[in-house]
């Protein structure tokens, strides 16, 4: 018995085997405007209610760097004249699965050139390239606006020239505001108060102001 079932399984399935075929799709996939759609994949989908194209469903192939695909399937004569649905970046195309064609074909392919209604997404390098050109511009306009306040001011001209007023001491006898410099000479001439005695109380104010910027 079992001499029997052996070769007659090996019949039935050489029998299936010989009625599948290699049936494949080629083509290329463009945009719009007619760049390649490089690196996408490309599915296999089915129209509602088909349910003769489910075999089929999920099956893909991604495109190269010029746009070119090659999709792959084993159809028999029954899927002849099936319609199946292309899908690319959201896009559907119908595709017609033609046996005779393919096999009387050169290169054992059918061809289908997809092309899509949507133009090309917006390249990284160049949106980063933008996004610098709006942050210089910005920069440049705030820089703009501060050296116009700056020179609009008789101390920010003088800065500008490279002039910068000098810093103001609070006396410690009067509180008034005291160039600096011209604090010795201001206790000195205003309060009366010896040569060393002026010198010391200023060094006492200097440090205090730089223990304050520390």
């Amino acid at each position: 018995m079992r001499r029997v079932l052996l070769p007659l399984l090996l019949v039935i399935l050489f029998s299936l085997n010989a009625q599948a075929e290699t049936y494949r799709i080629s083509g290329k996939a463009t945009y719009a405007d007619n760049s390649p759609v490089a690196l996408e994949y490309v599915f296999v989908e089915c129209e509602p209610g088909i349910i003769d194209c489910y075999q089929y469903r999920g099956v893909k192939a991604i495109t190269d760097t010029y746009g070119y695909y090659t999709l792959i399937l084993e159809a028999d004569e029954e899927e002849n004249d099936l319609d199946i649905q292309l899908s690319l970046r959201g896009e559907n195309f119908t595709h017609t699965i033609d046996l005779a064609k393919h096999q009387n074909s050169s290169d054992n392919k059918v061809n289908q050139d997809i092309q899509l209604e949507q133009n090309p997404p917006p390249s990284g390098v160049f949106m980063g390239f933008g996004c610098f050109i709006v942050l210089f511009v910005l920069v440049f306009i705030s820089v703009v606006l501060r050296t116009g306040r700056r020179l609009s001011t008789k101390q920010g001209r003088l800065e500008f020239m490279g002039y910068k007023q000098a810093k103001q001491l609070q006396c410690p006898t009067c509180n008034e505001m005291v160039l600096q410099h011209e604090l010795v000479m201001h206790l000195i001439v205003e309060h009366d108060m010896e040569a060393y005695d002026a010198g010391q109380l200023t060094g006492k104010v200097m440090r205090r102001t730089w223990s304050e910027e520390e």
